[in-house]
């Protein structure tokens, strides 16, 4: 796909100079204009979304495209994300990708087309044309909990690593040495970062990663109920799972007591995301909390800076291991 780069190089001019021909600024040299809009036909580039949207007027609204709505995780953070934008006066448009990069692009083609101000996405892959394209027109624009590496957008996140790390000494304390791991979409910096986490904190401990031990899954329910399958199939299935989502545990719990197996008798289970559903699960579930509510006010006022002429930097925030009584702690065990 065409995008605003490939025309700026045809037409021989900066991509700030297309971003300003199509948004029809004055400022624009009439042979220059005619030569970017020459360059829009010849490529078959379609401008919309970016043309229109946010150089002219403000609609006090900003977009918020995110992985998957059905998802606890997203589903707090959006609620934190509309208070927050709220209490500052502006209002929020939600766009649900569904963990699918197609649906990702169309959200973020129709929210710039409708002039909103400035945009918020947690990315469900490397990086779609449509926000590149956006980031190169200036749009302002911030990551939340995902990011697309090599693009010059603030981050705000939660540092998981240490809380990995903790839970890993927190079951190897508990005697699980067969430990495997349910990972998310390779193509999410999320997905990468826990699993490799996951695999440093082993090696402090001295024990192994093999990859029959580590799951494929995309964030979802029946992936997680998948990977536990297998887990179990193997002649030496692990004696503790970290399912690297909440949606990917509740499916391995499912599976688990599909066939019969307890947890956390038969095998161990930890995720990261906890939820209020996980102190009413049988057994409540030990889990990585991350401050979701901090994490969307955060985001929201990084963008309101960016769209009021301030600028914005990354944020970085903690994630914590809350342990309960999935993994063989004892009663009343919660930190």
């Amino acid at each position: 796909m065409t995008s605003i780069k490939d025309v700026a190089f045809a037409a021989g001019v900066s991509v700030a100079t297309v971003s300003r021909v199509l948004n029809d600024h004055p400022a624009v040299r009439p042979d220059t204009r005619t030569r970017v809009l020459s360059a829009v036909t010849d490529l078959g580039y379609r401008p919309n979304a970016v043309a229109r949207s946010l150089r002219t007027h403000q609609t006090r609204t900003l977009g918020l495209v995110i992985s998957d709505v059905l998802n606890p995780f997203f589903t707090e953070l959006a609620r934190a994300v509309e208070d927050a934008a709220r209490g500052r006066g502006y209002s929020v448009v939600i766009g649900n990708a569904d963990e699918h990069a197609a649906l990702q692009e169309h959200h973020v083609r129709t929210l710039l087309e409708r002039r909103i101000d400035g945009l918020l996405v947690s990315p469900t892959d490397g990086g779609t044309s449509m926000i590149r394209d956006a980031v190169a027109a200036e749009t302002p624009m911030v990551f939340v909990d995902r990011w697309i590496p090599g693009l010059d957008v603030p981050v705000v996140h939660a540092d998981g690593r240490p809380a990995v790390h903790d839970l890993v000494a927190h079951l190897h304390s508990l005697g699980h040495r067969r430990l495997a791991i349910i990972g998310g979409p390779s193509e999410t910096t999320t997905g990468n970062e826990r699993v490799e986490a996951f695999r440093e904190a082993l090696e402090s401990h001295g024990l192994p990663l093999p990859r029959r031990y580590i799951g494929e899954g995309d964030f979802q329910t029946e992936s997680g109920r998948r990977a536990t399958a297998a887990f179990l199939d193997l002649a030496e299935p692990p004696d503790a799972v970290f399912a690297t989502d909440n949606l990917m545990a509740l499916g391995a719990m499912d599976e688990l007591r599909r066939r019969g197996l307890r947890v956390p008798q038969d095998m161990a289970l930890a995720a990261f995301d906890d939820i209020p559903w996980f102190l009413h699960t049988d057994p409540p579930i030990t889990a990585i909390a991350q401050p979701t509510a901090e994490l969307g006010h955060r985001a929201v006022g990084a963008l309101i800076d960016l769209v009021e002429g301030r600028t914005a930097s990354s944020v970085t925030l903690t994630a914590r291991l809350v342990t309960r009584r999935s993994c063989g702690e004892s009663e009343g065990s919660r930190s």
